[in-house]
C-alpha cells in the first residue's frame, strides 16, 4: 500500500512519492526502529541518525561530499508529514529481519 500525502507547499516532488513508499519497522517491546524506503528498483535502508542510505547514489555522492542521495534528502520531509508506513514486528523476529535485509544490500 503506497500513502501519498501532497501538500500545496511540501518540498516532496509528485514524482518522488508516487515512485518511493517509506517505511518504519517498529520491533516492540524494545522500541528498535529501522527505516526503508521502496526506490524505483530497490527497497534501500536509511538510517537517519548516522545519515546513511544503501542507495549506490550514496555511495557515489554523498561519500564523496558532492550531495545527498534523493532519499535522504526527502527523509525528513517525509516523516514531518506523516508520509510514512509503520510495521510493528516482535522483537523475536529483528534478527531475521535484519538478516533478510542485509542479504538484499549486498544484491544491489
Amino acid at each position: 500500500m503506497i500513502r501519498i500525502l501532497l501538500m500545496s507547499n511540501s518540498l516532496v516532488p509528485k514524482d518522488f512519492l508516487i515512485n518511493h513508499t517509506l517505511k518504519l519497522h517498529y520491533f516492540v517491546p524494545s522500541e528498535r526502529k529501522l527505516w526503508t524506503i521502496i526506490g524505483k528498483n530497490n527497497e534501500y535502508w536509511l538510517d537517519p541518525e548516522l545519515d546513511y542510505c544503501s542507495c549506490k547514489h550514496y555511495y557515489y555522492k554523498t561519500l564523496s561530499g558532492k550531495e545527498k542521495c534523493q532519499h535522504l534528502k526527502m527523509f525528513n520531509e517525509l516523516v514531518n508529514n506523516n508520509n510514512y508506513d509503520k510495521i510493528k514486528f516482535s522483537d523475536g523476529e529483528y534478527s531475521d529481519f535484519l538478516a533478510t535485509l542485509i542479504k538484499d544490500i549486498l544484491r544491489i
